[in-house]
């Protein structure tokens, strides 16, 4: 049964919680679109599709933004509790900081399980689908704002360029454009000045030239019997079919092998996979390139029962060749080095892919845990911090919430770096962070159950006083 003071604790911490959660959505939602600007503009998306995009990029961001409002809420529930000295009250009455920590402890136990199952069950879906959104959007979805001064190639069969546009190509100057469909002849067009529009259906991309010539080449390449055809024209119309751009829909398979859309039995079955790779691949390795040079089978330890009688120096092996050979077995000798070192490096560099293929799919195993383990430590550390600064509101209490926010994802963004790049391993690397934070949390517990005044300002300032005064008395008495 829950008691007053549970209620009155849960009443405090769960709006905090939800308006926090939707304001990290909020703003991570916005980083998306920062970075994704470019992409997304001008393409002609219609009102369902960007909310379909909005909601899966939400969705996306639900691992990082649950730990986020976990740490700001908590500290944002205890530091009123601790302003309005309602803290102080619930201590005066005999209650630890254990006893009113429960109720959200509770809380936090259960955000981190769903945490897991979100970022096992349905992240892999929504990273899914927004990636096959996000490659449909960018590369089929009508991209008319060809760009002054880059080469535009997503029309199939046609390479683009402008020198300048003006009123959203009401005026284009400088028109290149290269037909690279068929590879036995080179057509170009270049026109001093235009116009370009969609069709009013939408299906075809109208540009308008004038006085420009077309270069045509017809026969076949790389020989004489070729012509060269130039024609000059005062007014020309090219139009491009972008039927493509409607009809095709990015198939899931593109993606669903992708370590970012899988859950843990399915990453587990990819790691067992690539692990019997690695395994083929170095055994390769030994098989393929050791028995190109004979000496490795006879290879000796040099342990012997009884050592070597001295002898004299040894001849060296090219003196023991015919003049008229030295150079026939030299030449082989290289060849024979030249491609074995070809062979290891083939090999090398696929046990270096297939090792990095682990690492990543490894890696987002072990982030499935670490990234739901984070909400609970970020507890741990916003309940007593809150209780410490006895400060509400999203004064203090975001400050201090972005501070270590930004240390977690600084780790965590190290860690997963130094992972891939093969620094560390996976579960290192993921669970970084937590290593990182948790003794802070525990600090920070032992200070909040000693009623610490760390970071009280008047004490700082009491303390600066009492150290001012002591020196001034020390400094009289000297005098």
């Amino acid at each position: 049964m829950l008691k007053k003071l549970d209620k009155l604790i849960l009443q405090a911490f769960i709006g905090p919680f939800i308006a926090t959660f939707l304001l990290s959505i909020f703003v991570l939602i916005l980083q998306f679109f920062w970075l994704w600007i470019d992409d997304f503009v001008g393409k002609g998306i219609d009102t369902v599709t960007l909310l379909t995009v909005i909601m899966y990029v939400a969705g996306s961001w639900v691992h990082i933004a649950l730990p986020l409002a976990m740490l700001l809420s908590t500290i944002m529930t205890f530091g009123k509790l601790g302003e309005s000295y309602e803290l102080v009250a619930i201590k005066s009455a005999g209650i630890s900081l254990q006893r009113f920590m429960r109720p959200i402890l509770v809380v936090s136990i259960v955000v981190t399980g769903i945490a897991f199952l979100f970022n096992n069950n349905i992240l892999p879906i929504i990273n899914l689908r927004l990636n096959k959104l996000k490659y449909e959007v960018v590369y089929t979805k009508p991209a008319f704002d060809i760009k002054p001064g880059v080469f535009y190639e997503r029309i199939e069969g046609y390479v683009i360029k402008l020198g300048s546009k003006e009123n959203g190509g009401e005026r284009i100057k400088n028109i290149l454009i290269y037909e690279k469909g068929n590879y036995l002849q080179d057509n170009l067009i270049l026109a001093d000045s235009g116009s370009m529009k969609v069709s009013a259906d939408k299906r075809f991309l109208e540009f308008y030239l004038q006085h420009g010539t077309r270069y045509e080449e017809r026969g076949m390449r790389n020989t004489t019997e070729t012509d060269m055809i130039s024609v000059g024209f005062d007014s020309y119309k090219k139009v491009f079919d972008l039927s493509s751009f409607f009809q095709v829909k990015t198939s899931d398979s593109l993606f669903k092998d992708n370590y970012r859309m899988l859950s843990i039995r399915q990453l587990a079955v990819f790691i067992d996979s690539l692990k019997r790779n690695v395994r083929k691949t170095k055994g390769r390795i030994s098989n393929e390139v050791l028995p190109s040079f004979r000496f490795a089978s006879l290879y000796d330890s040099g342990k012997l029962a009884k050592p070597w009688p001295p002898v004299a120096a040894p001849k060296t092996f090219a003196s023991l060749l015919p003049d008229s050979a030295k150079n026939s077995v030299q030449d082989l000798a290289v060849g024979k080095a030249n491609s074995a070192k070809s062979n290891f490096e083939i090999m090398l560099a696929e046990y270096n892919e297939r090792r990095r293929d682990l690492r990543h799919y490894e890696l987002a195993w072990w982030q499935k845990f670490s990234l739901s383990l984070a909400c609970f430590v970020l507890f741990l550390i916003g309940a007593p911090l809150g209780a410490i600064i006895r400060k509400g509101g999203l004064g203090s209490p975001l400050v201090f919430a972005v501070v270590f926010f930004v240390v977690f994802h600084l780790l965590n963004t190290v860690g997963e770096k130094m992972v891939k790049e093969g620094a560390l391993t996976p579960f290192v690397g993921t669970f970084l962070p937590i290593f990182v934070l948790f003794p802070i949390a525990c600090f920070l517990i032992y200070q909040a159950m000693r009623d610490s005044q760390l970071f009280n300002k008047e004490f700082y300032h009491r303390s600066f006083q009492f150290v001012k005064n002591l020196l001034a008395r020390r400094g009289t008495q000297a005098t």
